[in-house]
């Protein structure tokens, strides 16, 4: 159910100045949205319902509930070709047309929504379009996994007492109607837009062959929802009429920003769009999102508007007066630059073998990026001998700042303001590592780690985010050249209680294995080509066949370098986990403890 608006938010609008128009009905507000009367502003979101939340808004429309008011915007033909357009969903496909289009300019008057977006797409969807989907198991590419889906209505639905909704709405495909039984009756909700009330809808009925009872209570339902779209004076409105950009952007924000309908990152991104002149900055950041992505990387919206604020030298506060005129100016000035330093810093991560999957604070990507940005980097940096120092510098900073708990929590912002202030003080030439360090040490960020901290990191478990950056630090032979994999040294495999049991492993002895498997002691990292070759073999029998009698290549030194010593077979399992957790704590602590 979909309640009304409360007294006080009607209150609200009436502070603001605004007229209460008289209601109107659906078909009406469908005809101003299709003849490019009812628009939305750039300022708005994109549409987010689903298919099951338009279907619960029709039943509510049909029981007759309050569905709130709309907030409009009127605007002068002078004012209507200064700012950027968007019309309605109208088909719905999730992969080629999830957005609002774009429309031309306009030189005329028009009336935009403020609030109201989702209800009235969902109108627009269900009573002029339709929605089309990823069927599951299918591949994305698969023409076939996308069907296109029209919203129906059972006319013979009849819910029992204790249900919520009363009037059974559906988006259906082709193969799903041939389907259904034939105890429903299905109508096309759309049909009814073109369709006049009484002999029409009657003669429709008769065409399905019902029992004389059914084509009573189908005719009921159906002259309901025509009811609903053609008659009732169901659609309110109040309409703003100054022409003010800066005041409907905060009567926008006041209506958007109180409740669940708009997170925070969703209102500054649209006032953001509203304050750009020549880009527009909902493409540029959702484009940047999908650049960000496809480099590996899951990010939002979120981030990429605070790596904006933090690389054009602004109040990185998600704080809508940080977002003004004058702010959002610098910042598309910027962008082309911003976005070239935060994907170059991206492509670096990348380089260092991070991931989607193992970085786990996308903010200490954040004071890299800066470095970036100002002091001009190209991609050399990534490859070229000249950056080979930076890059280690940076590389070495970044792991330490992730396995470190604490570090990019609470306070992030103020965080990275100080950080930004450190890299233009010390960064003209080389990444300031140091005096970054010294500056998070005086805010309580210290990097350095002490005897517990260390200890604890000796414990880490497989799939642990932070295992990946240590076991990095801790052996940075292991480029990530060909791709990395995080490798059970004694392979999860052997690790089977009915194996063990079958070969005459006590259950206490069994129970210490399964329990040290997934732990740091027993992990370590290889390339994907070593991690295919290795499999599930004994560490003992992978090195023997890696490093032949006579190879000319020193097993030895291989297994020392990452502190394997002399590698066992299964029954020396816990004597080598313990005494590789020991090695492992005492290159921690000399790498990273008390610095």
């Amino acid at each position: 159910m979909l309640a009304a608006w409360p007294t006080e938010e009607l209150q609200a609008k009436a502070d603001l100045r605004m007229t209460y128009q008289t209601p109107t009905t659906i078909k009406r507000t469908l005809d101003a949205i299709h003849a490019q009367d009812l628009v939305l502003p750039a300022i708005q979101r994109e549409f987010v319902w689903g298919d099951e939340k338009i279907c619960r808004f029709y039943d509510s429309l049909m029981q007759g509930y309050p569905f709130g008011a709309f907030l409009y915007w009127k605007v002068d033909a002078e004012n209507s070709e200064k700012f950027k357009w968007y019309g309605f969903v109208r088909d719905y496909h999730e992969i080629k047309a999830p957005h609002c289009p774009e429309l031309p300019p306009m030189h005329r008057p028009l009336t935009a929504v403020l609030d109201g977006q989702q209800r009235l797409t969902a109108l627009n969807i269900g009573l002029s379009g339709s929605m089309a989907w990823k069927l599951p198991r299918l591949r994305r590419d698969n023409p076939n996994a996308y069907p296109r889906r029209f919203l129906y209505l059972d006319l013979l639905d009849e819910p029992g007492e204790e249900e919520e909704v009363m009037y059974w709405f559906e988006f259906l495909g082709d193969d799903e109607l041939r389907r259904a039984p034939a105890s429903e009756c299905w109508f096309k909700v759309a049909d009814i837009v073109g369709m006049q009330s009484g002999p029409p809808m009657l003669e429709w009925i008769k065409s399905k062959n019902l029992p004389s009872d059914q084509e009573v209570q189908a005719f009921k339902t159906l002259a309901t929802l025509h009811d609903v779209v053609h008659t009732k004076l169901i659609v309110t409105r109040y309409e703003e009429e100054r022409q003010e950009i800066d005041k409907v952007l905060q009567i926008f924000i006041r209506t958007n920003s109180g409740g669940a309908t708009l997170s925070h990152s969703d209102l500054l991104l649209s006032v953001a769009v509203a304050q750009f002149d020549e880009l527009d900055a909902r493409q540029a950041v959702h484009g940047l999102v999908d650049d960000l992505q496809e480099a590996g990387f899951s990010t939002d919206k979120d981030f990429v508007l605070k790596a904006g604020l933090m690389l054009s030298s602004l109040p990185v506060g998600f704080k809508v007066d940080n977002f003004n005129r004058s702010n959002m100016g610098k910042l598309e000035q910027n962008w082309m630059k911003m976005q070239g330093a935060l994907m170059l810093t991206a492509r670096l991560a990348a380089v260092f073998g991070f991931n989607k999957d193992n970085l786990s604070a996308r903010n200490a990507l954040l004071p890299i990026a800066y470095h970036v940005y100002k002091s001009g980097i190209n991609t050399e940096l990534l490859t070229h001998s000249s950056y080979r120092n930076d890059r280690e510098t940076i590389k070495i900073w970044l792991i330490r700042t992730l396995i470190k708990r604490g570090i990019w929590g609470s306070g992030v912002d103020t965080l990275l303001t100080a950080l930004r202030q450190v890299v233009d003080e010390h960064g003209d030439s080389e990444f300031p590592a140091q005096a970054l360090m010294r500056d998070m040490a005086t805010r309580g960020k210290s990097i350095s780690l002490e005897e517990e901290e260390i200890e604890a990191l000796a414990d880490l478990r497989y799939g642990d985010a932070r295992v990946f950056p240590l076991l990095s630090l801790l052996f940075p032979f292991a480029q990530a050249i060909n791709g990395f994999h995080i490798d059970h040294i004694f392979p999860r495999a052997k690790f089977s209680r009915r194996e063990l049991r079958a070969a005459g492993y006590s259950d206490e002895t069994i129970e210490s294995y399964i329990g040290k498997a997934d732990g740091l002691a027993n992990l370590q990292l290889l390339n994907a080509a070593e991690n295919l070759e290795k499999q599930d073999k004994l560490p003992g029998d992978w090195l023997d066949a890696k490093f032949p009698q006579g190879s000319g290549v020193s097993r030895q030194e291989y297994a020392n370098n990452r502190l394997l010593g002399d590698v066992p077979g299964l029954d020396g399992f816990e004597e080598f986990y313990a005494a590789r957790r020991e090695a492992l704590k005492k290159r921690i602590q000399a790498l990273v403890g008390g610095q």
